[in-house]
């Protein structure tokens, strides 16, 4: 019988991330994998990973392309092969055990929704614990809410790839804003959750896009929110945290964000 899902890895000089994302994977049903190397110096080989969740596929793209066209690559050939879902991860952030198998069981019983994030343990690149995230759980709280930022961790979604019929493909143009874009265009049409649930580890990582891209990214943030915008108080207020966030820093982020966890 095929395999019902199929897990999406974008990867970029990060071998041994790569390495610790996908020995993570631990479930009770079969999850295949493929990975989209973006033109990586040092190449990842079928020989650098002993998995048997299911199937493990490298596609190499001869030069670095970004981020949008390493995930459509695999996108496209994931529908190609009529998976009924589609996991994401990145490499350097790991899995709890059975997170899939959760994940595969709640959409299976829930028809209604289309794409369903988890809550995470936020960890530093030395995986040294900083504090749970918990994105709300229930559409109607995050359709308001993803006027302020994204209300999922994109690593940690599986959705259903009918959903790409509907929304397409990651859009072009916000290479630093990928994950935000796709996943409001799948909120303004269909029904997504998250499952209260720790269950992975993200690394907040200095040289990541978010971290080094910082400001590119949030105005990329602001295109979003002005695509989607309506004279409402989320949209309004959206708009307006954002423009303050050109102005903050990602270590500063951060750091308000320990802060205010640890109070609550």
């Amino acid at each position: 019988m095929k395999n019902k899902i199929c897990t999406l890895i974008t990867h970029y000089n990060n071998l041994e991330g790569l390495k610790l994302s996908v020995a993570s994977i631990e479930e009770d049903i079969p999850v295949d994998l493929i990975i989209v190397d973006d033109g990586s110096k040092h190449l990842p080989q079928d020989s650098d990973f002993d998995y048997t969740q299911g199937s493990l596929e490298i596609i190499y793209l001869k030069t670095n392309q970004g981020a949008q066209i390493a995930a459509n690559t695999g996108l496209q050939l994931i529908l190609s092969r009529n998976y009924s879902y589609v996991g994401r991860l990145d490499a350097g952030d790991t899995c709890l055990p059975f997170r899939f198998t959760k994940q595969l069981a709640y959409l299976e019983e829930h028809k209604e929704t289309h794409l369903l994030g988890t809550w995470v343990n936020i960890v530093d690149e030395n995986f040294n614990f900083q504090y749970t995230l918990k994105h709300p759980e229930d559409y109607e709280t995050i359709q308001k809410k993803m006027y302020f930022n994204l209300m999922f961790v994109h690593p940690s979604v599986v959705f259903r790839t009918s959903v790409l019929e509907e929304v397409g493909l990651y859009p072009e143009n916000f290479n630093v804003a990928l994950d935000y874009a796709f996943i409001f265009n799948v909120v303004k049409k269909k029904k997504v959750e998250n499952l209260p649930e720790i269950l992975l580890n993200y690394v907040i990582d200095p040289n990541s896009i978010s971290t080094q891209r910082r400001k590119r990214q949030v105005w990329n943030r602001i295109r979003v929110i002005t695509k989607h915008f309506y004279f409402g108080y989320y949209p309004v207020v959206g708009l307006l945290r954002n423009f303050v966030l050109l102005f903050v820093s990602r270590k500063l982020s951060e750091r308000l964000k320990r802060i205010l966890k640890k109070k609550n």
